[in-house]
């Protein structure tokens, strides 16, 4: 899978999503401060996955209109540690396979997609 993290994923979770065989561009070592707009604008050119626990993606996404057809996975969990996340995260991006598309909510104990405009 072609992955954008953004500078919000710890650079665990990065590195074990490169140890699972994705393609995982990281944005605090690409790019670090870069606007959502931009980060939004490269994971549509580079076709990535964006990964985030940021939330004004969706905002930029349905209210703002940009184009996100790479699709968007928001993580809204909340875990002990580091690892706990890193694991939530890998179980996750197992869990499903048709990500683009879609601006996806990440939680607990489910995940809600939305198809993208």
């Amino acid at each position: 899978m072609r992955i954008l993290a953004n500078e919000n994923i710890a650079g665990a979770v990065v590195e074990a999503l490169r140890s699972e065989g994705h393609d995982v561009v990281w944005m605090r070592a690409r790019s670090p401060g870069e606007s959502d707009r931009s980060v939004l604008e490269l994971a549509q050119r580079e076709e990535r996955i964006l990964i985030t626990f940021d939330k004004d993606f969706g905002e930029l996404a349905f209210h703002a209109h940009l184009p996100a057809s790479c699709g968007i996975i928001l993580f809204r969990i909340s875990t002990p540690s580091p690892e706990d996340t890193m694991r939530a995260i890998l179980a996750s991006l197992k869990a499903q396979t048709d990500w683009t598309g879609y601006f996806s909510v990440v939680e607990q104990d489910r995940i809600r997609m939305t198809r993208l405009p």
